[in-house]
């Protein structure tokens, strides 16, 4: 089983019923939009420093073992207006969409940083839609 199928599966989990059709693109479009509005991945690390979760996020970047976030965790790291911004988007409630991003933003952030390091620019967004036409093939 490869990233990309694994990837959709938590997806598909995380969202239930509305995982069909567009639901799993919707939910990693709305996450390369929150890194991007964060500033890339050295933004989005920099607020899960700033928010007193900078481990859980260099776990993810790292090459090791991706350390779990809880889902109190990760509103106060992003805010509740980011996770209702994303919530809106793929079209579920605030409650699913922490729940879903809980599982699916440490294997985006894994994803997009396989040596460790985090890409910039151009490098992220090929790699963003890498991660999206991965999860259709």
């Amino acid at each position: 089983m490869s990233l990309f199928d694994l990837v959709g599966q938590v997806a598909g989990a995380a969202l239930g019923g509305n995982a069909e059709g567009g639901g799993q693109s919707a939910l990693i479009s709305a996450v390369g939009g929150m890194i991007s509005q964060q500033g890339g991945i050295e933004g989005l690390m920099n607020a899960f420093q700033q928010g007193g979760a900078g481990d859980l996020m260099q776990s993810w970047v790292g090459t090791g073992q991706n350390l779990p976030i809880s889902p109190g965790t990760l509103t106060s790291v992003l805010g509740s207006e980011q996770v209702a911004a994303i919530a809106q988007q793929v079209g579920i409630p605030p409650e699913m969409a922490t729940t879903a991003l809980t599982q699916i933003l440490p294997m985006v952030i894994d994803q997009l940083t396989p040596d460790g390091t985090a890409p910039a620019g151009d490098a992220l967004q090929s790699g963003l839609g890498s991660l999206l036409g991965g999860l259709f093939k």
